[in-house]
């Protein structure tokens, strides 16, 4: 399920979802501060293109809650509620419930990005 999961969801939305994730860290790169989270972005963007067979772990420290704060006010929201949205369209169908929960870890991923690993 893994490879073709991830061919289908390529085709099927991933592109527009993980171009979104993209965008934000080219935004996040402009300055030198953000340049951290950019990178973050740009590596769950590899996520975000191909999700399945890819489990989140979260954990982390003070650090890592202080920049998701931060991440948070600024453009996790709005990635959230796209993925969120996403999810939620998807889910109507039977066919589109797998494709639906991959938005949903997508959407968790995007609130709280920091100190999250993918494996």
């Amino acid at each position: 399920m893994g490879c073709l999961g991830n061919i289908i969801w390529f085709i099927c939305g991933g592109f527009i979802s993980g171009l979104s994730w993209l965008i934000a860290g080219c935004l996040w790169c402009i300055t030198i501060i953000g340049i951290p989270v950019g990178v973050q972005c740009f590596k769950l963007a590899g996520l975000s293109f191909f999700p399945f067979g890819k489990e989140v772990v979260y954990g982390g420290g003070a650090g890592s809650l202080l920049l998701n704060i931060i991440w948070l006010v600024f453009t996790g929201i709005p990635l959230a509620i796209e993925s969120a949205i996403f999810g939620v369209l998807l889910c109507i169908t039977i066919v589109g419930i797998p494709f639906g929960l991959q938005h949903f870890k997508i959407a968790k991923l995007a609130l709280m990005p920091f100190g999250a690993s993918v494996n």
